[in-house]
């Protein structure tokens, strides 16, 4: 029995945590403690990129950083140690272990593949497959028996007599799955990929989220009749390229990859439909003035967003059944008796939705406040990702860009986004003339599956029409 000695028993470890509720891992943005600085409980050690958003995450131990396993920059998955802490005050064991040595090349590399991590010995490389339970139950070796027959009598052939053995039966049933993590079978279902025709390039042939990103965007052979063994799998085109001394290639994770595989997701499970309208706002720029000056809104921000979230939240109360959800599995609507409403927000890391919790019971100070709040937090990259999960229906303002309008792609999981044009000074028959007026485009898409045309009409029907009578807010209200 090994013994473990007083310095190793005085190392904590720390793991990377689930900061996204059920992320399965995230990128070390940066380190703000070195190996042999001393830290406190509740002190901030690094930041962190999900798939949703940065965080930065405390060390709950007093003491002295022994080791960084990881170098900023790097992806690393959930339960995954990240910092060694020495309780006791001791010094640094060494380096961080982040900088392994180079594999040796493709003909010299070994079977398995051994890591030194400091404080960890050797241990064999965790993406080796383990075999099957129960492969070596006699019961599972008279299943194969009868598989090969059955095989073998379709071919033309006799019945083999030959009883494998549980190391072959094992090795069989491996290799007849496409070897790849949950997080990629999740995406690969979603994306109606199947793996078996996906070309590996992971180590011992795993297959990544790129392998069936690539074979989405290319056009999938038809598969023959004949054995899976005999299917040829054409592999992902390299991309067209000029010059590359004149291309730069960004590196899609984080919140960017998260936000292009669910729109991907989205655009291809949800049909969507888009209706049009275009509006005379001058009313309500002149009612946004008018609220400037109100005490009751000193300070807030106050701006025609406020007045559109809020014609929106009049239309979804006079049309409720848009604020719904469509449920897959249960092949169920789900009514939402609640609106968390989504602001789709530009950052430098990506797009991000958060959305205010039950917007629908907000004054129109309140809702002033939480949307100045949302704004300037998702500025400052500090959006947390329970602030972008649950959100009922979107507004995304395109118009802040001096677009007139566009078809916006629903945010998963909800039935409606409602896009807001420029306004602008327009031509427009009013009361008889031709005047120039503030005039601005709606666009909304939907989900056809629980939102039919006539629902969706009679929303943004609603919407424009509290716009351009924003009175109508008291009176529907």
């Amino acid at each position: 029995m090994t013994t473990m000695t007083e310095a190793e028993a005085s190392v904590r470890e720390f793991k990377m945590p689930d900061v996204g509720e059920g992320l399965t891992e995230a990128e070390i943005l940066k380190w703000y403690v070195q190996v042999g600085d001393t830290v406190t409980d509740g002190q901030v050690v690094c930041e962190v990129e999900t798939a949703k958003a940065a965080v930065e995450l405390p060390i709950p131990y007093d003491g002295v950083v022994r080791e960084l396993r990881f170098p900023e920059g790097t992806t690393v998955d959930v339960g995954t140690s990240i910092i060694a802490v020495d309780v006791a005050g001791g010094a640094p064991a060494g380096t961080p272990a982040a900088a392994a040595a180079p594999e040796p090349p493709a003909e010299e590399k070994p079977a398995a593949r051994t890591p030194v991590l400091v404080g960890y010995g050797v241990s064999t490389s965790a993406t080796k497959r383990r075999p099957r339970k129960g492969a070596d139950i006699p019961a599972q070796e008279a299943v194969s028996v009868a598989v090969a027959a059955v095989q073998a009598e379709l071919n033309g052939h006799a019945t083999p007599t030959a009883t494998p053995t549980p190391t072959e039966t094992g090795a069989a049933v491996a290799q007849s799955r496409p070897l790849a993590k949950p997080p990629v079978r999740k995406l690969a279902k979603d994306l109606g990929v199947d793996l078996a025709t996906v070309t590996p390039s992971g180590p011992d042939g795993v297959i990544t989220r790129e392998d069936v990103h690539a074979a989405v965007a290319v056009p999938q052979a038809p598969v023959p009749t004949a054995p899976r063994a005999q299917v040829q799998v054409v592999p992902a085109a390299a991309p067209a390229t000029y010059d590359t001394s004149r291309e730069t290639r960004v590196p899609v994770k984080g919140v960017r990859k998260a936000t292009a595989a669910a729109m991907v997701g989205s655009a291809f499970t949800a049909p969507h439909v888009t209706e049009f309208v275009t509006v005379d706002v001058t009313r309500t720029m002149k009612l946004v003035e008018e609220l400037k000056q109100d005490k009751e809104l000193q300070g807030l921000r106050v701006n025609p967003l406020l007045l559109i979230a809020k014609a929106l939240l009049v239309a979804i109360k006079r049309n409720p059944d848009i604020n719904a959800s469509w449920d897959e599995a249960a092949q169920e609507i789900v009514l939402k008796h609640y609106v968390n409403l989504g602001i789709a927000a530009a950052t430098p890391r990506g797009l991000i939705v958060p959305n205010i919790k039950d917007a629908h019971a907000k004054t129109l100070p309140q809702l002033a406040e939480a949307l100045g709040e949302l704004v300037a937090t998702a500025r400052d990259g500090k959006t947390s990702p329970a602030a972008m999960q649950g959100g009922t229906v979107t507004i995304t303002n395109v118009g802040v860009f001096g677009i007139d309008t566009g078809t916006p792609i629903l945010n998963p999981g909800e039935s409606a986004i409602l896009a807001v044009g420029t306004i602008k000074l327009q031509p427009w028959v009013h009361k008889g003339k031709v005047k120039p007026r503030q005039v601005t485009t709606l666009a909304l898409s939907f989900d056809h599956r629980l939102v039919d045309g006539e629902l969706g009409s009679k929303v943004l029907a609603d919407v424009a029409a509290i716009l351009e009578q924003p009175k109508r807010l008291i009176t529907w209200g």
